[in-house]
């Protein structure tokens, strides 16, 4: 095939880079331009990768260490197990690299993903005082095996990821975190990961908050949001009148410094932010005023313009912004440069203030910590992207969310925060490496299942779970998927919906070396999946789901239906029983439109519980559509 495209056999073989034997079939070569997203290596000296305590590595281990610069084989050890990296692609493109030519992590993204999901316990640990503890992973005693792709200021190249999935298969790994943007081939890549047993887990991107923004939405991958957790970081301004207002920030810097003049703009995004005007002073300004379009549909710009300002502000010798934010933006570190979140209320008191003097003046104190009940939490941060997929209406995706702002972990020698997508994956793979352990002969799919039907969708006051964007809204399963992972109960759920690979492969006329796959060949809900989404009801739909036992031999389970607005779901039986000679049961789900009216998906759940412990809810996606207009008319 490589050689009707180049012209000869000998053109073809020149240009591949790599050849897949291990996962997949197929080759890569040099034909296209890539555009990737950002994935990094290891910083191996981080106290998160100690390996006192371990024992020998598994013999089933086929993985290496591969050397490179600063980086050699003593940088692996009983923690670190693997690690290798991939760089034919920019040598075949003959690009410049800013990056270490090794394993060794450049920008620290990889070195904080990594210690999220399985980084070793470590006390005293802060960001300059702030989230002081101790910090662990999601699976402390787990051990990394690192595949670096990615390269600063050249992105992830396609035929590398790809070479790293195929070796990762390979070498043996149990659990696949990739923190990294959509890619369809990598995702149908990861088909055969799946097929072998390795639990893919992918990040969904942080394109929110619009609808329909996510990546990495195949039935067989995990595909996790981000959501707020339990802490935040109050920064307390003094005004010249003695009044004290109330932000959020990173700032870290001295409680001794003095009042400052304040500098008021009307919008944030004006071309005065460079005035000498502003040096030494505290500048002040809306978010929302004046603010580009592309702001108010994106977090991830916002947070990327928000940090152009500040810089601009830096340039001017500012000493500091007080930013009355949408709730867009994220708290982010500029270096000892006080850069406060405030709410628009709180921005009214400032100008109040500031109308009854001829010369106002605050001072910033460094801010603290609030753990607990004082903190809103849970809400799908802003960021997070969202459902429904674009080519699958028939999925819900996201399937979990989990903790992805102000995420505290390795960065290199020290620790830092972090907030995206890329953080809260690595808990869920953190979460799955520990299920897998307890449940080793678990498929990947009964592993999701036991994550997206015990999670919870509440806040710890038994508020329904809001997703934040504008406005902010109460979160639904395109925001969340089952909701929000809870770990211990994931452990006992009860009854997990089971897919055997071979499915996936007949859904998606997939070849059975997967060097091939074709347009859905079956409409994916029939997929027994721990959700349902039907994306066109015009009358009535039925599905049948399949159950296993895994809890209590002997139990029952009833039935409780919260039925999409519109839609009349009925559930056949409505009770389920099982013994030892019978674990599996199925059940039919019909689902009839009550209404002849062209919608929005609504949404509902199917939650069977056995009146004890177990409660085993999947969410449920409907979009009423009308098959005739002329019905209307």
């Amino acid at each position: 095939m490589l050689s009707s495209i180049l012209g000869s056999k000998e053109e073809a073989l020149s240009s591949i880079v790599y050849s897949y034997k291990h996962g997949f079939s197929g080759f890569a070569a040099m034909l296209t331009e890539y555009q990737a997203a950002r994935i990094r290596g290891i910083w191996p000296e981080s106290r998160s990768f100690d390996d006192v305590g371990y024992g020998p590595i598994p013999s089933r281990w086929n993985g290496t260490c591969q050397e490179g610069q600063s980086f050699n084989i003593s940088h692996c050890n009983l923690k670190i197990i693997g690690a290798r990296w991939y760089n034919e692609s920019i040598t075949a493109l003959n690009l410049s690299v800013d990056d270490y030519q090794s394993p060794r992590d450049y920008q620290g993204h990889g070195t904080h993903t990594a210690s999220t999901a399985a980084g070793s316990l470590v006390r005293n640990v802060s960001f300059h005082g702030l989230g002081e503890g101790t910090v662990r992973g999601g699976a402390p005693r787990a051990r990394l095996a690192i595949y670096k792709a990615c390269w600063e200021g050249n992105g992830c190249p396609d035929a590398d990821v790809l070479k790293a999935v195929d070796d990762a298969i390979y070498d043996g790994v149990d659990v696949l975190s990739l923190s990294i943007g959509g890619r369809f081939y990598l995702n149908f890549a990861t088909l055969h990961a799946v097929a072998r047993g390795i639990t893919v887990v992918f990040s969904t991107g942080n394109d929110g908050p619009l609808p329909q923004s996510l990546n990495n939405d195949l039935p067989w991958l995990i595909s996790v949001a981000a959501s707020t957790i339990d802490r935040s970081f109050p920064t307390e301004v003094t005004l010249g009148n003695n009044q004290t207002i109330v932000g959020q920030s990173l700032y870290y810097g001295s409680e001794d410094e003095g009042f400052r003049e304040l500098f008021f703009i009307l919008s944030c995004f004006t071309d005065s932010l460079n005035s000498t005007n502003m040096e030494g002073k505290i500048v002040v300004c809306n978010d929302s005023i004046n603010a580009p379009e592309a702001i108010v549909s994106s977090a991830r710009l916002a947070n990327a313009i928000f940090a152009q300002i500040v810089y601009s502000l830096q340039q001017a010798n500012a000493k500091g912004v007080i930013f009355a934010r949408s709730p867009l933006g994220l708290l982010q570190d500029f270096q000892n440069f006080s850069c406060i979140l405030v709410d628009n209320d709180v921005l009214w008191q400032i100008n109040a203030y500031a109308r009854s003097d001829a010369s106002p003046v605050a001072k910033v104190r460094p801010a603290y910590n609030i753990v607990g009940s004082r903190v809103m939490s849970t809400r799908v941060a802003a960021f997070s992207s969202r459902g429904p997929s674009i080519l699958f209406p028939d999925l819900i995706k996201p399937d979990i969310t989990a903790p992805g702002v102000n995420i505290l972990a390795a960065m290199f020698d020290s620790y830092a925060f972090d907030s995206g997508t890329s953080m809260s994956c690595p808990h869920v793979s953190g979460i799955v490496a520990l299920l897998k352990n307890i449940h080793p002969k678990w498929s990947p799919a009964a592993i999701k299942s036991a994550l997206v039907t015990t999670a919870y969708t509440t806040d710890a006051y038994g508020f329904p779970i809001e997703a934040d964007g504008i406005p902010r809204k109460l979160a639904d399963p395109f925001d969340y998927g089952g909701g929000h992972v809870d770990p211990n109960k994931a452990v006992d759920p009860g009854l997990v919906y089971d897919v055997d690979p071979n499915d996936y492969f007949k859904f998606f006329n997939c070849t059975n070396d997967v060097s091939s796959c074709g347009l859905v060949d079956s409409r994916l809900y029939h997929l027994n999946l721990p959700s349902v989404s039907i994306s066109d009801l015009k009358t009535s739909v039925t599905v049948n789901r399949t159950v296993t036992n895994v809890g209590d031999t002997n139990s029952v389970y009833r039935a409780v239906v919260q039925s999409p607005p519109g839609v009349d779901t009925i559930v056949e039986p409505s009770i389920l029983e099982f013994n030892g000679s019978k674990n599996t049961q199925t059940f039919v789900l019909t689902f009839k439109a009550l209404r002849a009216v062209q919608g929005d998906f609504t949404f509902g759940s199917l939650t069977w519980t056995d009146g004890g412990n177990h409660t085993v809810r999947i969410p449920i996606a409907v979009r009423v559509i009308i098959q005739d207009y002329s019905i209307t008319s």
